[in-house]
């Protein structure tokens, strides 16, 4: 493992740039402190065109020389979630958060490329978003498998990823040549209150198109859904790339810490 840079190193990078974000590009503070987790390039990831897109790629095929993946969760604000959760469409602001959490996104994962380099080592990210087979509907590097992988979080009913901080945030990830080991954050315990036995399901009712199942995500139907909230009055001058929902993530027993909440 590296000397110069560890995982406790990133965790404390990712927290300051999430922390000074806001006031350095004049947005509001949408996120609570951020999440990171590293893994080493083996095996497990082999799984991924399995468990997701039949053509996933491998770490090793954004990097050739890739020792470890690194995935990190930055949650919404409380405030941001809850007004989310009231309305037929998305909130505005859930919306501006969304491009802008895009933007922090990228600023992060250049920010850590630089890091990075300075110690010897190379890194490779792919965008956000912009991964994304609209024909398929599901991402060629998908951020929530390999937190899954990486032991960041677990899956939902709703096909979202259950973190420590709950489920309700975006998730980034990079690849990097630097040894930083096994860091996870989720143990055995399960998240979903519904696959440990409980009586749940607020996502599946939560959802205003049926799309979310117990059999899975009716990914053409939600599509739909968030194709149609852009037409919403309040919604309709915001970009086309703004395709986002996020109803089966707000004010749910699994949005926040599931532990506590």
């Amino acid at each position: 493992m590296s000397a110069d840079i560890t995982v406790l190193t990133l965790r404390n990078f990712i927290r300051r740039l999430t922390a000074e974000y806001p006031a350095a590009h004049g947005v509001a503070r949408w996120w609570r402190t951020p999440l990171l987790v590293t893994a080493v390039v083996d095996g497990r990831f082999d799984a991924l065109p399995g468990i997701a897109a039949r053509d996933h790629l491998l770490p090793t095929d954004l990097l050739d020389t890739a020792r470890s993946v690194v995935v990190y969760f930055l949650p919404f604000s409380r405030e941001l979630v809850k007004e989310n959760h009231r309305g037929k469409f998305p909130a505005r602001n859930w919306a501006l958060a969304y491009n802008e959490t895009n933007m922090l996104i990228g600023h992060i994962n250049r920010e850590f490329e630089t890091l990075i380099a300075r110690h010897g080592f190379r890194s490779a990210v792919t965008p956000p978003t912009a991964n994304f087979d609209r024909v398929s509907l599901m991402s060629r590097w998908s951020h929530k498998h390999l937190g899954h992988l990486a032991g960041l979080g677990r899956f939902g009913i709703n096909a979202q990823l259950i973190t420590p901080e709950g489920c309700a945030g975006r998730l980034g990830s990079l690849v990097t040549e630097t040894d930083l080991g096994d860091h996870p954050l989720m143990g055995n315990i399960e998240p979903c209150r519904y696959k440990r036995g409980e009586d749940c399901l607020q996502c599946v009712k939560a959802c205003p198109v049926n799309a979310v199942t117990l059999t899975g995500i009716d990914r053409d139907r939600c599509y739909r859904r968030i194709k149609t909230a852009q037409k919403a009055a309040h919604l309709a001058d915001l970009p086309e790339y703004t395709e986002t929902c996020g109803k089966c993530q707000a004010l749910l027993p699994c949005s926040f810490s599931p532990e506590t909440d």
